[in-house]
């Protein structure tokens, strides 16, 4: 018999260290960014709304560049070695914007906060997808669709966390010094990932579709992640997918901000607003992690499970534009983000457990970075292209909301396939277990 804990969460006794790890791991990385978040979204706003859609041009080029470097690490380092080398690369980064910030604030303007504003998106994109690429790396298919969204709460927990602590200490210490909190939870958190590759050193040998021992180098070009997506249609549909969560996300991201901007108001007022709807986002976040947590994707699918985000947008962007008010506007968001993050991010990391090790790293990589932010691009010039020609939410509403539809359909059939290529992942396994059986007969 468990405990009252474990038959809650969906979780065995020999799984609660991994379990307790990865939640600690994601809290690290999430208070690491939100500690900063509110930096990069004063300095990225000193040149205006339309300079803000520019600097996602600049955020999507350089995570392109950045791709093939990061596929030769994954190519030529050991597993833990290339996730080492690129979490100390972001710790190095911000020291050197500390010393920066101290030696030389004269220095800080427009230019320097839109670089910033581009390294911390790149930043968000690479230090998330490395976690949940351990994380589908590490955990089977069965584990994942009972607790990845358990982990996922030690996430938000850090997402509430991380600005709270920014808020009481900026003044006091001032804001530069939040850089060398955020590179300490960076390197709190790269000691979690070590310790989840010790305690559980044998999960990812065990899935169905592993190809490598765990301790060898993964091997291949620095390309191979770009070029799997176009050789797989499970990956390019993976690929559709984020590239329409991003455009969804996008086009709620610019439409606050407009409403916000329309309210006239000082930017203490803007500031408080945005810290409130983010407040109502993450506690909307935190109560849907802990109330479905382990359960919902294990009951209802991962097609399911994927298809609910869409429905959610397809809704919202409905209301929006029969409403169109700031009260809204927050409720859709904060449902949108609260569904995003504790029921479909657990779910589609779910799709990376049953492909092979190097597109769990190559692929995963260019699609959570490049294809991400290349969504964002096309949703602030799509909804850019809306405003300029004087159309208002009607118009983003019958854009997004045909979008919604073509996503859910996707999102069932990437469900669907998931479920085929694991079972016939196990088939094979067990015929040549039986096959092995036979010959030492």
């Amino acid at each position: 018999m468990g405990s009252p804990l474990q038959h809650l969460f969906n979780v065995r006794r020999e799984e609660i260290w991994p379990v307790l790890l990865a939640a600690n791991f994601f809290f690290c990385v999430l208070t690491a960014l939100m500690v900063l978040r509110p930096a990069r979204e004063s300095l990225g706003m000193q040149g205006g709304i339309e300079a803000v859609r520019w600097l996602f041009i600049g955020t999507a080029l350089i995570t392109l560049s950045l791709n093939p470097l990061f596929g030769l690490l994954v190519s030529r380092l050991r597993r833990m070695q290339f996730i080492s080398v690129t979490y100390l690369f972001f710790v190095c980064s911000l020291l050197t914007f500390y010393l920066i910030m101290l030696l030389s604030p004269q220095v800080i303007g427009v230019v320097t906060g839109q670089i910033f504003y581009v390294w911390f998106s790149v930043f968000n994109l690479f230090a998330t997808m490395l976690f949940w690429a351990l994380m589908a790396d590490r955990f089977s298919l069965d584990q994942g669709k009972r607790f990845f969204g358990l982990i996922a709460v030690g996430g938000t927990c850090g997402a509430i966390f991380g600005p709270w602590l920014a808020s009481m200490l900026a003044s006091p210490l001032g804001t530069p010094a939040l850089l060398l909190i955020a590179s300490g939870f960076l390197l709190l958190a790269l000691a979690a990932a070590w310790g989840i590759s010790r305690i559980q050193p044998e999960q990812s040998a065990a899935t169905v579709t592993a190809t490598v021992a765990a301790d060898e180098r993964i091997g291949g070009s620095a390309w191979e992640g770009f070029n799997a997506v176009f050789r797989s249609s499970y990956l390019l549909g993976i690929t559709g997918y984020v590239l329409i969560l991003a455009v969804m996300a996008t086009f709620i991201y610019f439409t606050k901000l407009q409403m916000v901007a329309g309210q006239n108001a000082g930017l203490d007022s803007r500031t408080t607003l945005f810290a409130q709807i983010d407040l109502i986002t993450q506690i909307a976040t935190l109560v849907m992690q802990v109330v479905v947590a382990g359960h919902l994707m294990k009951r209802v699918g991962v097609p399911v499970t994927l298809a609910l985000l869409p429905l959610t947008a397809l809704l919202g962007f409905v209301g929006l534009a029969l409403v169109g008010s700031l009260a809204a506007l927050i409720v859709f968001e904060a449902s949108f983000r609260a569904v995003q993050r504790a029921i479909m991010r657990p779910g589609r990391e779910t799709l990376f457990t049953v492909v092979r090790r190097e597109d769990k790293y190559k692929a995963k990589a260019f699609i959570d970075t490049f294809v991400y932010r290349g969504g964002d691009v096309a949703g602030a010039q799509v909804e850019g292209l809306l405003g300029r020609l004087g159309m208002g939410l009607a118009a983003v509403a019958s854009v997004a909301v045909p979008l919604a539809l073509v996503w859910a359909v996707l999102a069932l059939w990437l469900g669907r396939t998931q479920r085929r290529i694991a079972a016939q992942a196990r088939a094979e396994r067990i015929g040549n277990e039986e096959a092995g059986h036979i010959r030492t007969l």
